[in-house]
This record gives structure tokens, C-alpha cells and sequence, in this order.
């Protein structure tokens, strides 16, 4: 299995969650070296305990120490499924780092497992890439040269200062940037968390809204019933009214050979009167309803309100940390052009250095440029010739190289933005996403 390099578009999946170190016991990494040689293909072994089910996304990555959550992998390989995951017992299983990918400083690095869901499952002991020792080389000078080689080791020294002096410059430099930039990436990723929670807000209030428009819908289907109900009491009572006077009419004129006409009529008024309390009833019911629905909806709006305002606070802030960070990936830029000029003009110094006079004596390790007793040694053609580097990922090019290969392995590692002329490192992906939000937010 070749390894995935951190910049393929078919990214692993990853969790910023904080993780639990009592899970990284379920996969156990082993025979780790402590050095490895750069430049050689790494084979890495482990194996899966009874407490982890692995699936289709499982995968292996290098990380630097130091690490807080699975997205800050430096490369990754895709891990195999068992070949029997019905044995009930830890199998051994290995996957292979290409040496293309791998990390080229001597920091320390270890292996994790990372499930489907993002979360680290396993991690390895620390290691390094250390790069091979160079066998020691007899070198022996003239007499004659001597005084010249003096003479030439003194000019080269100075020259060799003044780049010093250029390079911890630089790096400070970019140390200062770097600082600058992770700064702005927290900060970032403080404003994306707060937006999270705003939009999780904006969505409680949605479905507030939503029950609060289903109750208002229920009031007013309420409303519809008990108007109806009081306009079939009203004719009620107007028939009873009817029946009443009609009745009255029929009681002066029969009252006294009809009696029980009256305890009818009398029955009859008692329930009218009982008729009328229960629509006293409905209507104060009525009045509570709609006094609840008007706190509702006052309440409605003063949290639609606060929430407006907030969202107005986070974009102006959104918009001042993407203002600073431009000015950061400006100055980033101008950086880059100035080691790249440096660089370019390197060759050219080293061109002018004297042949014998950068070969290391193994008589006196003092001797930065060799013992001027010693012959005149010949330079070796591939310092001279590997002298350009890629900015991205320190990957060394002869000189001889095409403008338009070297271009196009820089440019395979940037990314452009659709909106502007800016670019920014595949490695930094999560940069580039916030900088095209912030383009959608314009």
C-alpha cells in the first residue's frame, strides 16, 4: 500500500475534538525503530485488539509530537481490512510509508491509528529520521598552497557570516510570521466555533418559531370553534328568547288551567341562566388566550433581536481577523520572494568559491573549510548542482532542471483562491477554506 500524501483531496476523516489517551491502547504499534534513514520507504506493523471493530475508513498517519487532535497529521495510508476479522484474536497488520512523503527534519514523530469516526485508537513511541554519516574523507594539500588557501578561507568565512547573519534573520523572520499565522488560524478557529453555536442558535429559534406558529394556529382554530360555539348559543338564546315571549303569551293565557306550564318556564330560564355562565366562561378563556399569545410573541421578537445583533458582532469580527490575516499571507509572500532571490543568487557565490577549499579535514574537525597542510581537494559535483530546493517541501532540484518542471511541482503544492489572486499552502487547507468563506460573506 502506497502512503496518501496530507495534500490528496480524498482526505482522511478527522475530529478537532480533544482526544482520550485511555482509548490509544485499543491498536498496538510494534517493532518501532527509533531512527529512521530519509529517503527509504518505512513499513510500519501493529496490531488490533478485541476492543476495536475496524472498517472501510480506518487509517494510519504520522504525527508530529506535540499533537492535540487527529487533523494535524503530517501523511496518511488508508488501513487494510483483517483478513479474518471472525478469529477473535489480535491479528498483525502493516502498512507502507513511501519515502516521497515522509518528513525530511529530524523532529520527533509517531504513528496513530485513527478510526472512521475520527477519533485515535493507538499511538506509537517517538522517532526521528536521521540522516546517514558520511564516511570521513583523507584529504592532503601542498606547501605552495598554503598561504593562498588562507588567504581564500578568510574571504569565504566573511562571505559565509554575512549569509549566517541573512539566514537567522530570515528565520526569525519567519518564526515571527509562523507565530503570527497560528495566532490567526486559533483565532479563526474560535470565530468558526462561535458561528457554529449561532447558527445552532438560529436553528432553536427556527423551531421555537415553527411550535410557536403551530400554537398560534391551534389559538386561532380555537377561536373559530368557540366563535361558532357562542354564535350557535347566540341563536339558541334568541330561539329561547322567541319561545320565551311566545311562551309568556301562551302562560298569561293559560296560566291557570295550565300550571305546569310555569315550573317548564321556570326550568327553562334556569337553564338559559346556566347557558349564559358557561359563555362568560368561554369568553374570559378566550381573553387568557390571547394575552398568553401576545407575551409569546413579544418574547419571540426580543430573542430574534438579540440574536440579529449577535450575528452582526460575530461578521464584523469575522471580517477584522480575515483583514489581519491577509496582511499576514501578504507579508508571507514578500518573505518568499526574498528567500527565493537569495537562493537564486547561492549557486552564483558558490560558483566563485576556489576549487579544495570546502572539504573537511578528518585530521582536525576545528577546520571549518580543511587542514591548509593538506592536497587540494576537488569539489563534489552535487553540491554544486543541487543547489535548488522547493520552498514547500525542501525537495532538491539540479540546476539544470526546466523553469517549467520546477514551477509546476511548486505550484502542485498551492492552492488558489476563486476570488482573488491569492495562494495559499495545501497544507493549510483549513486557511484556505475560512478565506473563501469570508469570500461568501462579502
Amino acid at each position: 500500500m502506497e502512503a496518501v500524501s496530507c495534500n490528496n483531496s480524498d482526505e482522511p476523516p478527522t475530529s478537532a475534538i480533544l482526544l482520550d489517551n485511555r482509548i490509544f491502547n485499543q491498536v498496538i504499534f510494534t517493532n518501532i525503530e527509533k531512527y529512521y534513514v530519509p529517503g527509504a520507504d518505512i513499513t510500519c506493523h501493529y496490531n488490533l485488539s478485541q476492543h476495536i471493530t475496524p472498517r472501510k475508513k480506518d487509517w494510519v498517519g504520522i504525527f508530529r509530537v506535540g499533537w492535540k487532535t487527529a487533523r494535524e497529521y503530517y501523511t496518511f495510508v488508508w488501513a487494510p481490512l483483517p483478513s479474518n476479522p471472525d478469529s477473535g484474536e489480535d491479528e498483525l497488520q502493516e502498512v507502507l510509508f513511501k519515502a516521497y512523503y515522509l518528513p525530511k527534519d529530524d523532529e520527533y514523530y509517531q504513528f496513530c491509528y485513527v478510526d472512521q469516526d475520527g477519533l485515535v485508537r493507538g499511538a506509537s513511541v517517538p522517532f526521528q529520521f536521521h540522516v546517514e554519516a558520511e564516511d570521513d574523507m583523507l584529504v592532503v594539500t601542498t606547501q605552495g598552497e598554503v598561504e593562498e588557501i588562507e588567504q581564500q578561507n578568510t574571504a569565504l568565512l566573511q562571505e559565509n557570516q554575512k549569509l549566517k547573519e541573512n539566514l537567522v534573520s530570515l528565520q526569525k523572520q519567519n518564526e515571527d510570521l509562523q507565530e503570527k499565522l497560528k495566532a490567526a488560524e486559533e483565532k479563526a478557529k474560535q470565530l468558526e466555533d462561535e458561528v457554529h453555536l449561532l447558527q445552532t442558535g438560529t436553528m432553536e429559534l427556527q423551531r421555537a418559531q415553527n411550535l410557536q406558529a403551530l400554537e398560534m394556529a391551534e389559538v386561532t382554530e380555537n377561536n373559530m370553534k368557540l366563535q361558532k360555539e357562542n354564535e350557535d348559543l347566540q341563536r339558541n338564546l334568541d330561539t329561547l328568547r322567541s319561545s320565551n315571549e311566545k311562551l309568556n303569551l301562551e302562560v298569561n293565557l293559560l296560566k291557570k288551567k295550565f300550571a305546569p306550564l310555569e315550573r317548564q318556564n321556570s326550568s327553562i330560564e334556569t337553564e338559559l341562566s346556566e347557558v349564559k355562565e358557561q359563555n362568560k366562561k368561554v369568553l374570559s378563556e378566550k381573553e387568557e388566550l390571547e394575552k398568553k399569545l401576545r407575551t409569546s410573541l413579544s418574547c419571540v421578537d426580543q430573542l430574534q433581536q438579540n440574536l440579529e445583533k449577535k450575528l452582526e458582532e460575530k461578521t464584523l469580527s469575522l471580517q477584522t481577523l480575515q483583514k489581519e490575516k491577509d496582511e499576514i499571507e501578504k507579508e508571507n509572500q514578500r518573505l518568499r520572494r526574498e528567500n527565493e532571490e537569495l537562493m537564486a543568487h547561492l549557486p552564483e557565490i558558490i560558483d566563485n568559491i576556489p576549487d579544495g577549499v570546502l572539504t573537511q579535514s578528518p585530521e582536525n574537525p576545528v577546520l571549518v573549510y580543511g587542514n591548509p597542510y593538506s592536497a587540494n581537494p576537488a569539489i563534489p559535483e552535487t553540491d554544486l548542482v543541487s543547489m535548488r530546493k522547493c520552498p514547500m517541501c525542501n525537495e532538491v532540484f539540479p540546476n539544470d532542471i526546466g523553469e517549467q518542471h520546477y514551477s509546476d511541482h511548486v505550484q502542485s503544492h498551492l492552492l488558489e483562491c476563486p476570488y482573488c489572486d491569492k495562494s495559499f499552502d495545501k497544507s493549510n487547507k483549513q486557511v484556505y477554506d475560512d478565506h473563501v468563506f469570508c469570500h461568501g460573506l462579502d
